[in-house]
């Protein structure tokens, strides 16, 4: 632990996440440096023992890796550019949310000024950081990751994933595909109950322990795309196009706008109208790519 706690790190970006991240370094002894672009965010931490920095430059000669924690792209590009000329040798932890394109654009540029960057998508929200069930996912510099694995693992569970630095934000961004539409679906299925004076938190109580019970399925799906194995469902496109039908048609009775559900329907739509209506649902996957 000597050598975690005598790490330095500057973290730049104080909204939730970053002053979650922030006081998990100062909670392990990590001498920990904070900036944010609007004065006054910091003054909880600056109280539990984090210096403050004015500036960004103020902020990065700290030493020790430099931790991105920003609302996208641009502002990473708007909060390090301007100390460019002083990044060499650094290490750069960018755990913003960036589109894999985006990840990978900032690797070069820090490669161009002689900085070793590292990639992260986080998997959690910010009340999750230092708590066992969050994980952040890295890809990038396997230096950076290696000199900081232990540090890492204060915030989360810490995953190395290869040297394209936009793999991670590929899979991060998977996840969180998956997680926005289960809640959209909830959001539609809690208004379809509040046509029918059932509330959104006892709607939520059924509905957290029915999609558990189907989640449950997703390993089983994967390897029946992986396999492209739709000859022999258990219930054909034609079924489930025939309950989507039901649903959007219930919805409507509702007074529910069929935004969540109705691109699911078209794509099942479509799939029968082309002849792939006997195959498994595990088909239309074949129709997103």
């Amino acid at each position: 632990m000597a050598e975690i706690t005598s790490t330095p790190v500057a973290i730049l970006g104080l909204g939730a996440m970053g002053q979650a991240l922030a006081a998990t370094f100062l909670k392990a002894g990590l001498p920990t440096t904070v900036w944010n672009r609007t004065p006054g965010k910091d003054a909880d931490l600056v109280a539990a023992g984090a210096v403050g920095a004015a500036t960004v430059d103020e902020a990065i000669r700290a030493g020790g890796p430099i931790v991105t924690i920003l609302l996208d792209h641009a502002s990473v590009h708007a909060t390090l550019d301007p100390v460019a000329d002083r990044l060499a040798g650094r290490q750069l932890i960018n755990l913003t949310s960036t589109a894999p394109g985006e990840a990978r654009e900032l690797a070069a540029w820090a490669a161009e000024h002689g900085s070793a960057y590292l990639d992260g998508g986080i998997m959690a929200v910010p009340s999750m950081i230092g708590q066992p069930g969050a994980s952040i996912l890295y890809s990038g510099s396997r230096e950076v990751f290696d000199a900081h694995r232990e540090t890492l693992e204060l915030l989360a569970a810490a995953e190395y994933f290869g040297d394209d630095a936009g793999f991670a934000s590929t899979y991060d961004f998977a996840l969180l595909a998956a997680m926005y539409a289960m809640f959209g679906g909830f959001l539609h299925g809690a208004a379809m109950m509040h046509s029918v004076g059932v509330s959104a938190a006892e709607f939520g109580e059924r509905a957290a322990a029915w999609v558990a019970a189907m989640t449950q399925s997703l390993p089983y799906q994967g390897g029946v795309i992986d396999a492209s194995s739709y000859a022999d469902p258990v219930q054909s496109i034609a079924f489930h196009k025939s309950a989507l039908d039901a649903i959007n048609r219930a919805s409507r009775d509702a007074g529910v706008t069929v935004d969540f559900v109705a691109p699911l329907k078209s794509l099942l739509d479509r799939q029968v109208s082309d002849g792939h209506g006997a195959l498994a649902f595990e088909r239309t996957f074949e129709e997103l790519h």
